[in-house]
């Protein structure tokens, strides 16, 4: 490593952002949602991940009755847990997966929640499409799973962390985060206070590019880019968490689907370049790589048939369009559940292309269709 390198780049606190992201003015402050969490029991999943964490330390101030947090991670959830109990803030750490139905009515049983954050996710794409079993039994199936326990139980509010990649997917990950938004729309009790909050790439967020180009400098580079022409839509983690709680407190009485309003997005190689000349470092090359698959040069966060609301008062805009018919999704649901069961990868990405018609399968997928991919 060339110590050269990393005199200036320390962690994400060091980095002067706005040059490159122009600080937006949310105008929102973390009080504004006390009265919604107060006394509340709250469940995040994926409460050990950079989102979730994020969304736990930032309930601490909200005063709620119980915290329980939801992770499959050992070392994520054990971090959280310390972390809550230095401040003596009462939780439950479960170590658990929301696609176990058991482990999830269990704690439905016990701990009553009332509001649900749902952060947990497969979202890193090229690790999606090497394991795409695991993508949807997680994804569609833990959302599927926690929706049927928030009617069943009468959640008063759920939000479910989505992404930029599910619109006109090209990823599996994409596709079902496209599904399980689709899927949390279908269901038609009054007063249903279910969201689904579509973000882009989140400084500082586990996976992010940005922790990557970091640690590339930090040992003389190269920093790896796929395509000079990929660009992304970013936002930072204290406005994600804002946007997060905003989209609980804001949604309306029936299953919605709610983007930030942002700025422009950034190329990434523009990301690149600011990140060399933040960290003064000497000498450092940039490399292109091509496009991994489900890999896409630009994200949009409206799909075509979409309609975009006005902008509310904390920068969110709710999006509208087309409902799965609850009609399709049962047998959709049913042909996905035996292709996972059997390992059966043709008969998952046809059963998910029908559920998902706009969803286009990397030609990686296309060509294990065998069913080698585990």
């Amino acid at each position: 490593m060339n110590e050269a390198n990393c005199l200036m780049i320390l962690n994400l606190d060091d980095i002067h952002w706005d040059s490159l992201f122009p600080p937006s003015s949310d105008g929102v402050d973390l009080a504004t949602f006390t009265q919604l969490h107060a006394a509340k029991s709250i469940l995040v999943t994926g409460a050990g991940g950079s989102i979730g964490a994020a969304l736990v330390r930032a309930m601490t101030a909200l005063n709620p009755g119980q915290l329980v947090l939801v992770d499959s991670s050992e070392q994520n959830l054990y971090s959280i847990h310390k972390q809550l109990s230095s401040q003596s803030m009462h939780h439950v750490p479960v170590l658990g997966s929301v696609a176990d139905e058991r482990c999830m009515r269990d704690i439905f049983v016990r701990f009553r929640p009332q509001i649900v954050y749902h952060a947990a996710a497969l979202k890193h794409v090229p690790l999606s499409e090497m394991n795409p079993f695991a993508v949807i039994e997680n994804n569609v199936f833990g959302t599927a799973t926690l929706d049927d326990l928030a009617s069943e139980y009468g959640l008063e509010r759920l939000v479910m962390v989505s992404t930029d990649k599910s619109v006109a997917p090209e990823s599996i990950m994409g596709a079902s985060k496209r599904l399980a938004e689709m899927m949390l729309q279908t269901r038609k009790e009054e007063h249903r206070h279910v969201t689904s909050i579509r973000l882009g790439n989140v400084l500082g967020s586990e996976g992010s590019v940005v922790l990557l180009f970091l640690e590339q400098i930090a040992r003389g580079g190269p920093i790896t880019v796929t395509d000079p022409n990929v660009e992304r839509y970013f936002i930072t983690m204290d406005s994600t968490v804002l946007r997060v709680l905003a989209a609980a407190a804001d949604c309306p009485a029936h299953p919605s689907i709610a983007i930030p309003v942002l700025g422009n997005p950034v190329k990434i190689s523009d990301l690149a370049r600011f990140l060399i000349a933040e960290s003064r470092a000497k000498n450092i090359q940039i490399t292109y790589t091509g496009l991994r698959p489900g890999d896409k040069l630009r994200e949009k966060f409206v799909a075509p048939g979409e309609s975009v609301s006005h902008e509310t008062r904390n920068l969110l805009q709710w999006v509208g369009g087309p409902h799965l018919a609850v009609s399709h999704l049962a047998p959709g649901l049913a042909e996905l559940r035996a292709a996972v069961k059997h390992r059966n990868l043709g008969q998952l990405l046809f059963a998910l292309m029908d559920l998902v018609p706009e969803y286009l399968p990397s030609a990686y997928l296309r060509e294990h269709m065998s069913g080698t991919v585990s």
